[in-house]
């Protein structure tokens, strides 16, 4: 349960734990609340079994269907078909136990991140302790570099500084205070608690600990992570779909065949059991036939591929249906710090009495110019006030710049490296400054004073004093302002200037810092009455985590292609839309919500703003699954990006969870379907690219297999209905010779073929869509009423030379399955707009030099039970392919054309 312990003094805290507050716990009361409250540990929740998820592969409809399959080709003989189809099953079977295994790792990740051992004062003294002993009323000791393992309420603070981005999404470490603050607020705005999970980044201090194990907000986050129930994907659905379509059609088959063929048999007085079953085994072949045998393995190697080209281009997949879900994405809703930004605080302004100067350059690399209001300031050529503003910023200050194998990195505070890299862009050398200035003495920076000011010694003597804070904090301690390089009066109007420019600032979502110096004498005591007086006015330095530079291009291609971006970050409301608003997310009229708004609203209330909202701020864990649980209720498939813990619950919720790769926690990345290795916004929109491409390939592969598997099936099946067994159009070799060819090459080429041409300028594809869409559908249609009444008239035409016939059905059903493979290269386009790529090339040629080759054999001519083509013969086959792709173009002209008025 989540108490308002934030809204407590830290002595009414201490009294409700029964904590002393000088000698802590005492450690047989905290071994006995031990046995009470349990290890502060996640709960390990009763997981599916792997023997039960590998079994759970065989309850898909369209394996079931590949399961019968392999029973029903093996009492026709057909024992090869049944070894392919078994391979086939095994392989997609132990695929999807894989992948389910590891995305049920989500809870063993966040176990993973708790602290293992921990500092507490017991009994009078510290004590090392392992993490899962902490117990509610501990006092928790607090340092630099420790990872939290308790939520704890913050009893004694010395310039305490805490790393909660992985909970809140806070861009930069938050300052600890121990003063009780109003109830009710959110995660992210009590600052005098600490939480599980979350890293001391500067100062020290104590807290007592107020929640441990399932109790803390990291727990709430684990326990909401493991209720959230795994939704099947789009094409899981479809799947199914053509499954259930294909299970009915194969019975039809059976019933139809066996039952007229009996019928009409028993009519002449003469059925026997073996003609029964003659008939009931040919029946059953037939539907096996009618049943794409390759289906799960082209949709599975289309998706493999998918996913190896994903990783190409900085996106895993770790859940393989999560690739085509991409296609129909209509929503992202992503975190901002690290996602749409760089998650490096950059210095964007420097106002100073002299003009402003500019920076260019993001993040921690330091390259960029200085651009003053005469221009391009040169390294080295700084004027006095600039120079003196950036020397102040290096040696008050704790962090420091280093480039590791190529990449700029910090060590200390963002805010403070933010500045050392404004001074590496003017040329200044951090090591070299501070080894000329050491520091003497310092008075840090707390919560409670707003400012941080350092003493360096001078050559000649002497003490130079710098000070950073809040500008209104620091100018309050200024009577001077240097202009140019000299020091005058701080007026009135000077006073009023800057908190003007400070708020224009702010009001750009900029954070702003102040600085100042002074001189003092040799031996000047280090108090704040002392230095921090009648100080020189430096200046202000405007700062902020910019968006990444591609961030706002792929925000317009997702707009552009129907899929709204929407921002949720645990950041502050100006900051965030601030940046939603230079990247494009946020336009004039756009609603900004709060989480403390949305926790205001009923659920009927919110899902009629939801979708004019394009900025949630201050967002906790619980509000982020709610956000996206509202726009799934509106029928939308929701993308969510995000790095932190906060955000587990609401990747594995929606459609597709994705999780950065360098900057996200193992939580975020277990709990996604697919991880960005650049930690790139931009990524996502290639990545949809992938997903709408594998998607056309699959149709494509559809398309072609059903129209030419239709046609097999209703012309061999037609002519039994009409004349009986003994008028088989084709015998059982050249019926499997056909089937291989179908779903062999041709099919696996279709698989990886090339995008249209306007694949992202189309709206999102719903993800209601059947499979069956109105390309397919076309290309259906068009089989059965163009191919099948022209292999009737073939076949019936030469029925007094049954082998004559034979010879010509089963050439013209290569030929036109050849010319239909090359045709469906594209669903939409003509195949001069999209020419058959290399691998259907390939493909086709190897089909045609295979049948050429095995003609030349008489054996397999008698097995086939056809005869070598005459002239004639392949004129007429010709022909009619050539009928057929004339027909194809009109249709895709047909459709392009309806697609043109429909958009």
């Amino acid at each position: 349960m989540d108490h308002d312990w934030h809204a407590l003094s830290p002595g009414d805290v201490l009294e409700k734990f029964g904590t002393d507050p000088a000698l802590g716990l005492d450690p047989a009361e905290a071994a006995s609340r031990l046995e009470k409250h349990g290890p502060n540990e996640l709960v390990r929740e009763e997981g599916v079994s792997p023997w039960a998820l590998f079994f759970g592969q065989f309850t898909n409809i369209l394996i079931a269907i590949l399961v019968a399959a392999i029973i029903l080709s093996a009492l026709v003989g057909e024992v090869v078909d049944a070894v392919i189809i078994a391979v086939i099953v095994v392989f997609c079977a132990v695929l999807g136990f894989v992948q389910e295994y590891r995305a049920e790792k989500a809870l063993a990740a966040l176990r993973k991140m708790l602290a293992p051992t921990s500092t507490v004062f017991r009994g009078g003294r510290e004590e090392r302790i392992d993490s899962r002993e902490i117990v509610p009323g501990d006092l928790l000791v607090l340092e630099a570099g420790d990872k939290i393992a308790a939520d704890a309420r913050v009893v004694r603070a010395h310039a305490l500084r805490c790393d909660e981005a992985p909970l809140t999404g806070e861009s930069v470490p938050v300052g600890k205070s121990t003063e009780a603050l109003a109830p009710g607020l959110g995660t992210a705005d009590r600052k005098n608690m600490v939480f599980t999970g979350t890293t001391v980044t500067y100062g020290r201090g104590r807290a007592v600990v107020t929640a441990t194990a399932m109790d803390t907000a990291f727990g709430r986050i684990a326990r909401d992570v493991a209720a959230v129930k795994t939704e099947k994907t789009p094409l899981e659905r479809r799947t199914e779909e053509i499954g259930k379509w294909l299970g009915i059609v194969a019975v039809a088959i059976c019933a139809l065949v066996a039952g007229i063929s009996i019928w009409r048999e028993y009519g002449t007085g003469v059925v026997d059991l073996k003609f029964i079953v003659t008939v009931t085994m040919f029946a059953v072949a037939l539907a096996v036939a009618a049943v794409p045998e390759a289906l799960a393995a082209i949709v599975t190697g289309a998706l493999a591929i998918g996913m190896r080209e994903m990783a190409k281009k900085n996106a895993l997949v770790r859940k393989m249906p999560a690739v085509e879900t991409l296609g129909c994405t209509t929503v992202i809703c992503t975190d901002k710090t690290g996602t749409l930004t760089r998650g490096e605080m950059t210095v964007r302004r420097i106002v100073l009495p002299g003009g402003d100067v500019a920076l260019t350059g993001g993040g921690y690399a330091p390259a960029g110019e200085l651009r003053g209001p005469a221009g391009t300031i040169a390294p080295g050529k700084l004027p006095p006030d600039l120079e003196a503003f950036l020397r102040a910023a290096l040696l008050c200050n704790d962090a420091s710049l280093a480039e590791i194998e190529g990449k700029w990195s910090i060590r200390g505070d963002p805010t403070e490296a933010a500045l050392v890299v404004a001074a590496a862009k003017a040329g200044f050398s951090p090591d070299g400054i501070r080894r000329a200035s050491p520091r003497a003495d310092e008075l840090p920076f707390s919560s409670e004073r707003k400012r941080m000011t350092t003493l360096h010694a001078l050559p000649g003597g002497g003490l130079e004093a710098f000070m950073k804070g809040a500008p209104e904090v620091v100018l309050a301690r200024c009577s001077r302002i240097l202009e140019g390089d000299v020091a005058r009066e701080l007026t009135a109007a000077d006073r009023a200037a800057i908190l003007a420019k400070n708020a224009e600032l702010a009001a750009q979502a900029l954070r702003v810092l102040g600085l100042a110096a002074t001189t003092l004498a040799h031996g000047a005591p280090a108090d704040e009455d002392a230095v921090e007086r009648d100080m020189v006015f430096l200046g202000l330095a405007g700062m902020m985590d910019p968006p990444r530079p591609e961030a706002a291009q792929a925000v317009a291609v997702c707009r552009k292609v129907g899929i709204r971006p929407v921002m949720i970050t645990g950041d502050h409301a100006l900051t965030a839309t601030a940046v939603a608003r230079e990247i494009g997310i946020w336009h004039e009229g756009d609603a900004v919500m709060t989480g403390e708004e949305l926790a205001a609203l009923s659920e009927s209330e919110f899902a009629a703003l939801v979708a004019s909202v394009s900025v949630y701020a201050r967002v906790s864990p619980t509000d982020k699954l709610t956000i996206v649980k509202a726009w799934k209720a509106r029928g939308e498939v929701v993308a969510m990006t995000g790095d932190g813990v906060n955000d587990a619950p609401a990747l594995k919720h929606a459609d597709i969870g994705v999780a950065m790769g360098i900057s996200g926690t193992e939580v975020a990345k277990e709990a996604a379907d697919m991880v960005l290795t650049d930690d790139n916004f931009a990524t996502i929109v290639t990545a949809i690219e992938q997903g709408r491409w594998i998607y056309d390939n699959i149709k494509k592969y559809l398309a072609f297999l059903i129209q030419c598997n239709l046609t097999e099936v209703a012309v061999i099946g037609g002519v039994v209905l009409a004349l009986g067994p003994e008028y088989l159009p084709l015998l059982p070799a050249a019926i499997l010779y056909i089937n291989l060819a179908t779903d062999g090459l041709p099919a696996l080429a279709l698989g990886v073929a090339p995008p249209d041409p306007d694949i992202m300028e189309r709206p999102p594809r719903d993800p209601r869509e059947s499979v069956f869409s109105k390309d397919v559908v076309a290309f259906i249609l068009r089989a059965l009423v163009i191919e099948i009444p022209f292999f009737f008239l073939l076949f019936f035409h030469d029925l007094g030379d049954i082998t004559h016939a034979r010879t010509e059905i089963f050439f013209l059903f290569i030929i036109v399955e050849v010319v239909i493979a090359l045709n469906c290269r594209s669903l939409r386009y003509s195949i001069f707009a999209a020419p058959p790529h290399k691998w259907l090339l390939a493909a086709v040629a190897w089909e045609l030099v295979l049948i050429v080759a095995l003609m030349q054999f008489a054996t397999v001519r008698e097995a086939f039970g056809i005869t070598m083509p005459s002239f004639s013969d392949l004129t007429v086959i010709c022909l009619f392919s050539a009928l057929i792709f004339a027909v194809m173009e009109l249709t895709k002209y047909l459709l392009r054309r309806n697609g043109q008025k429909t958009r």
